[in-house]
């Protein structure tokens, strides 16, 4: 481990003042909520972070805000991605978690040398300049944009399995049905959510994702003794072809570190943040790796890229999963969204306290966008491998990797650790160039 901290006369990392406007404030904050015309404090599953009034949040409060960061949809494809890559894929599933676990380390790290320094675009300033902060924001701002289109494509999905049969038509010749239709339904529900400047509402029931996770585990369980629907899929062994996306997916469900920064200086003692860390990834890999072995077991090599839609119809349990699948995403599109929009309003629209014509109208002209595709792509399972393959590996291994070695160099740093950092950073770059190709090609072979 780096035992300095950019001791004199190492190399001086540009400051986060000197950036560029476009990606000018940071993605997440330390304190408050989602703040007018600037950034979310809820960028992909970050909603509960906010530090107390007295100054600093607990230890406690750190883990469960972290656990809920790492609490997502991720654990619905679970299931088929352990289907994908064969029962000895389940090992890979800690492998990824450790290493996630260690590149949130990293970023701690790299806080610690500039207490300017609040969110993760920061550390890509502080690595780089602008064009880390640049390259930062930009991928995680794509990273939340497909992740809000898959989200469209599980609502869909999910409520056609409530309401099998149900159709709309338009007039003549125009008949819209199943899945799509409530894409399109859904989508106009939420778009007034991405009027409001104020979301600390749809926060604080987007942080129910630890509670929601928990309860997945145990409804699908239960399907499994009680419903009758028993433990009968057996499974393959390995399956070679399939690992890219098994990684990819193992990966999407680890990709909270857009928060880590935010947490970490949330809290009351920042060195406790690391053991906090360690504590929220063995839980959320404990429970992953429940629901996807319960999963495995139930419906083998036939489990869908969603578990819900496995479920057996008209059953309590069933019905109990789907809604808790569906609430959160209502409410997380939102907050995954407004930091999307508020950077493109700062570069367009010259910011603003106030929600404009202009402003609705743009982040209409977003919600629009995300409905074509998820119209277009209603894969959730290719899609998220996608997102887990490219965007989450650059984000949460990656990126954290290379603005480390940035800022301490790597004549203060151990030679194992460089190594190992060497060797995330080979494997990272294998994983997302094998994995996103396998998502592309599935995808455009579901064409």
């Amino acid at each position: 481990m780096c035992t300095d901290k950019l001791a004199n006369g190492g190399t001086a990392p540009h400051s986060p003042s000197d950036d560029s406007p476009d990606f000018e404030q940071p993605l997440l904050y330390a304190h408050g909520g989602l703040q007018a015309g600037k950034d979310s404090a809820a960028a992909h599953d970050h909603e509960a972070q906010c530090s107390p009034e007295d100054g600093g949040a607990t230890s406690l409060r750190t883990c469960f805000n972290g656990l809920n960061a790492l609490s997502g949809v991720g654990l619905l494809s679970i299931p088929y991605a352990l289907a994908e890559g064969g029962w000895l894929s389940l090992v890979l599933l800690p492998v990824v978690a450790a290493v996630c676990c260690y590149t949130g380390q990293l970023l701690q790290r790299c806080m610690s040398t500039s207490t300017a320094t609040r969110g993760y675009p920061d550390i890509g300033a502080l690595a780089f300049g602008a064009k880390g902060r640049f390259a930062v924001s930009l991928f995680m701002y794509a990273e939340l944009y497909v992740v809000a289109i898959g989200f469209l494509i599980l609502e869909g999905d999910n409520l056609d399995k409530l309401f099998p049969g149900t159709s709309l038509s338009l007039g003549p010749g125009i008949h819209v049905s199943g899945k799509h239709l409530f894409i399109v339904l859904v989508s106009l529900v939420i778009l007034p959510t991405m009027w409001l400047r104020n979301l600390s509402v749809l926060a604080y029931i987007s942080a129910s994702g630890v509670v929601a996770s928990v309860v997945l585990v145990f409804c699908v369980l239960w399907a499994a003794v009680v419903d009758g629907v028993g433990f009968q899929g057996k499974g393959r062994m390995l399956n070679v072809s399939g690992l890219p996306t098994a990684l990819g997916l193992y990966t999407f469900c680890y990709c909270g570190h857009a928060v880590f920064p935010t947490l970490c200086n949330s809290m009351k003692e920042k060195d406790k943040f690391s053991k906090v860390l360690v504590i929220c990834f063995v839980a959320c890999t404990l429970n992953y790796g429940s629901m996807a072995i319960l999963g495995y077991l139930m419906y083998g090599d036939d489990v869908e890229s969603q578990v819900t839609l496995n479920l057996p119809d008209g059953k309590l349990s069933s019905k109990l999963a789907i809604y808790t699948t569906l609430i959160n995403p209502f409410s997380k599109y939102a907050l995954m969204l407004t930091p999307v929009a508020t950077a493109i309003e700062e570069k367009l629209l010259a910011g603003g306290n106030k929600m404009s014509m202009k402003n609705m109208l743009l982040r209409t002209f977003i919600v629009v966008s995300t409905v074509v595709i998820a119209l277009t792509v209603p894969f959730f399972g290719d899609l998220m491998a996608f997102v887990g393959s490219l965007l989450s590996v650059m984000v949460s291994m990656l990126l954290p990797c290379v603005c480390y070695l940035r800022i301490f160099g790597t004549a203060r740093c151990s030679r194992a650790e460089v190594a190992l950092i060497g060797m995330i950073i080979v494997l990272g770059s294998l994983v997302a160039a094998g994995g996103t190709y396998s998502s592309l090609q599935k995808l455009i072979h579901e064409f």
